[in-house]
């Protein structure tokens, strides 16, 4: 059998970074499992998604409630068939739910140069927002149109359910996974590609400018508990920030996040995945409102261990009130980059033996973006190959934004740490879809 060398162990290729997850990081729980994906669940310790009950997903469906889907209706199908019931859906192939041409979705009467010339900041100014526009306005128009494409986009995927894509090329191009209000919810294995906002918003408040806001994020975990999401790769695709026109000066933002946990979401474990080419990446709390904070405090704990974070601008993750443990991260950042981790609203972000890849004219000192005053424990990580204290590289080169150490806690949940200068060659070679087999 031929053998391939991965972080100085020989595995057998039949089973690549599979028996590399479960030898070295115990991902899965259990090695006889590796051949039946669907079945496999969240192992012991591997992160906060491991809290409690754990996470198994659709682990114990039976016969009836496996499926096997290639187009979206049959995948919506899938998903609604049985309730909570243990379902497993396989995905073969790439399902495309952005099928339809955004004039599919337009309500009569709506008329997208008419609502240039009503929302010119030359005619409408900078004072107000469009909220209070009226139903058979160009932007109530606009809320209709987006309306019956949310209706389209949007899947609501129930407790107790595996979404594991079949093979190397399974996923979805143009899908908004909504994990909502349920427990116990894993995927693996699958390409999302960004869906694209047919009718982003224009908010003339945003900024000084103004600003083009768009919705829907690739998946977002909502109100949810027990989520594994493993061995996904999230990418803007065919579709890159950079084909997007402008208008009013500003650019027409037709993308979200790619993942968001949000409103109380908690016990998440984020694994082996690709987060790549795009902007706002993932946002853990979505608010630093008083509401938002009372459903929030206390819940957000999330894990992210052995991702890549490739070519992205911010949110690797930006963290408001969560526990958010990150470690064996790659984060390779290019032209564009902003910051990695945002440190947001009594955030308690520990990040840890990661490695951070930074082209020239990139300091380190921009890897954290102070955004409120919330203590992290940031220890042994690498930039560049060298052992470098994250905060105190932020504080010298951003003296106006001071960032303290210690988050008050420390984490427990961890399977076999991976040394931060091993994580690299690590990450980089079994992070993604497709490398599970």
């Amino acid at each position: 059998m031929r053998t391939q060398k991965c972080h100085g162990r020989v595995i057998a290729a039949v089973l690549g970074c599979t028996a590399l997850v479960l030898g070295v990081t115990g991902t899965a729980s259990a090695h006889a499992q590796a051949r039946d994906l669907g079945r496999q669940t969240l192992g012991a310790n591997d992160g906060w998604g491991s809290y409690g009950t754990g996470t198994t997903g659709g682990a114990a469906a039976d016969a009836a409630h496996v499926y096997t889907v290639t187009d979206w209706a049959g995948f919506k199908a899938a998903l609604a068939d049985g309730g909570s019931a243990p379902k497993i859906i396989r995905v073969k192939g790439t399902i495309d739910a952005d099928g339809p041409s955004c004039a599919s979705f337009e309500v009569p009467g709506y008329d997208f140069d008419t609502y240039l010339k009503t929302y010119d900041p030359a005619v409408w100014g900078h004072d107000k927002n469009l909220d209070g526009e009226p139903d058979n306005s160009p932007e109530g128009l606009r809320r209709a149109s987006e309306a019956k494409q949310d209706a389209y986009i949007k899947a609501a995927v129930p407790a107790n359910t595996t979404i594991i894509g079949v093979g190397k090329d399974a996923g979805f191009k143009g899908a908004s996974l909504q994990i909502k209000a349920v427990d116990n919810v894993v995927v693996r294995n699958l390409t999302f590609e960004s869906p694209l906002d047919c009718f982003p918003q224009w908010d003339p408040t945003d900024t000084a400018d103004g600003n083009w806001n768009s919705e829907y994020d690739s998946a977002v975990i909502y109100g949810s508990t027990h989520v594994w999401m493993d061995h996904n790769t999230f990418t803007d695709g065919d579709h890159p920030d950079s084909t997007l026109p402008y208008y009013y000066g500003r650019i027409f933002e037709q993308h979200d996040g790619e993942l968001d946990i949000v409103k109380g979401a908690d016990y998440v474990t984020a694994s082996w995945n690709v987060f790549e080419d795009h902007d706002k990446t993932i946002l853990i709390g979505n608010s630093d409102s008083a509401s938002t904070a009372a459903v929030d405090r206390g819940h957000l704990k999330v894990t992210f261990h052995h991702n890549l974070f490739s070519n992205l601008v911010e949110r690797a993750p930006r963290v408001r009130f969560g526990q958010v443990d990150s470690y064996n991260n790659h984060f390779v950042a290019k032209d564009g980059f902003s910051y990695s981790y945002g440190i947001g609203m009594e955030s308690q972000l520990v990040a840890e033996h990661n490695a951070f890849t930074l082209p020239d004219g990139v300091e380190a000192g921009s890897i954290l973006k102070k955004w409120k005053d919330s203590p992290l424990t940031a220890d042994d990580n690498y930039v560049n190959g060298e052992p470098t204290d994250l905060i105190a590289v932020h504080n010298a080169e951003v003296p106006t934004e001071i960032l303290r150490s210690g988050a008050g806690w420390t984490p427990t949940l961890r399977t076999k740490v991976d040394p931060a200068r091993a994580v690299p060659g690590i990450v980089d070679h079994c992070a993604g879809a497709g490398t599970l087999r």
